[in-house]
């Protein structure tokens, strides 16, 4: 399996021949549209953590252009199929959907989702995808909360991705804690340093988790991991 992060919260994971796009807001991301182009992601199904611009993004621009499913909760896909485009699959927290590369299972987020245009896009959510034996967990926009503990108690996820940008999401000290509920085996940053309200100080999370005894990286735009 491979993981690309395109910087933000946009990432690819690569597995059994698929790709699996998140979060595609490409456009007038600078640190996205330095790493990949709307042209170059032909995704097989673009998971979408809510409906906020900076996630939302290029979604339907990308879907299009090679017929991607497009999964998300329920709020959103009425969008998306109001919109035009009908190569959808529905969830909702705590459920799972199978596909071709494995499964993917809604977790909740602790954040709000809304259209640019003001639409309600139903509650935040998170995806626990899981293929060729390997747990991700891409844990959205939120902050910290309890139930991470079950989420670390009932799947052994080797790679959790959790924002750090403070100030919309939780910050540094909020993604150790969730990182010591989760127990992955390894700790991604997301959703950070796009915007100057959003800067993290990476050194210094970094620094604090080897002190927790977490393993972590930061992953540079354009960069990738195997699993």
């Amino acid at each position: 399996m491979n993981v690309k992060y395109f910087g933000h919260s946009v990432l690819q994971i690569e597995t059994c021949g698929h790709k699996i796009l998140f979060d595609p807001f490409i456009t007038d991301n600078p640190l996205a549209e330095r790493a990949t182009s709307l042209s170059s992601l032909r995704p097989d199904v673009i998971f979408l953590t809510h409906a906020h611009f900076d996630h939302w993004g290029d979604t339907l621009t990308i879907a299009k252009q090679c017929n991607a499913l497009i999964v998300a909760n329920h709020e959103i896909i009425q969008y998306v199929k109001n919109s035009g485009y009908d190569n959808v699959e529905a969830m909702n927290i705590g459920g799972s959907g199978v596909f071709e590369w494995g499964t993917a299972t809604m977790t909740y987020a602790r954040h709000s989702s809304s259209f640019p245009d003001g639409t309600y896009g139903g509650n935040p959510n998170g995806y626990l995808i899981q293929s060729q034996g390997i747990c991700v967990y891409n844990a959205g926009d939120t902050d910290t909360f309890s139930e991470m503990s079950w989420i670390g108690q009932d799947h052994h996820i080797q790679l959790a991705l959790l924002p750090i940008g403070d100030l919309f999401t939780m910050g540094l000290g909020g993604a150790i804690r969730a990182a010591r509920l989760l127990k992955p085996e390894l700790t991604v940053p997301i959703h950070y340093n796009t915007f100057p309200p959003i800067h993290a100080d990476t050194d210094r999370w970094l620094e604090a988790m080897k002190k927790s005894n977490l393993a972590a990286r930061v992953l540079n735009p354009g960069e990738s991991i195997e699993l």
